[in-house]
């Protein structure tokens, strides 16, 4: 799965945001205020009232992960996962060894 690229830096993005932020109490509400600069910058309403909420989940406005946040939880996870894998490959061992051990202990 390949990422697709923005053709907007992350630093025009900010900018963008911080204007909506600044100018909501000239419009009658937020939509309103995106729509404008949205227009201003060349993007759609939709792109940019996204960029404001991957904002706020960052900021940590809203109540959900951060980004760093998911990506420590998907680490965790893989991490989670490969122990497991470990586990159970080390409990097959034991079983096998324990009933070897047996095995050999019966013909002695």
């Amino acid at each position: 799965m390949t990422k697709r690229t923005s053709p907007y830096s992350p630093e025009v993005r900010a900018r963008a945001v911080r204007m909506v932020l600044d100018d909501q109490g000239e419009h009658a509400s937020q939509w309103a205020t995106i729509n404008s600069i949205a227009a201003k910058i060349g993007c759609s309403g939709k792109t940019l009232r996204n960029w404001i909420r991957q904002s706020e989940r960052d900021q940590g406005v809203r109540g959900v992960p951060t980004r760093d946040e998911r990506e420590r939880i998907k680490a965790l996870e893989r991490e989670n996962r490969e122990l497991r894998q470990a586990n159970e490959i080390l409990r097959k061992a034991s079983a096998y060894f324990a009933v070897a051990e047996l095995d050999h202990r019966s013909r002695t």
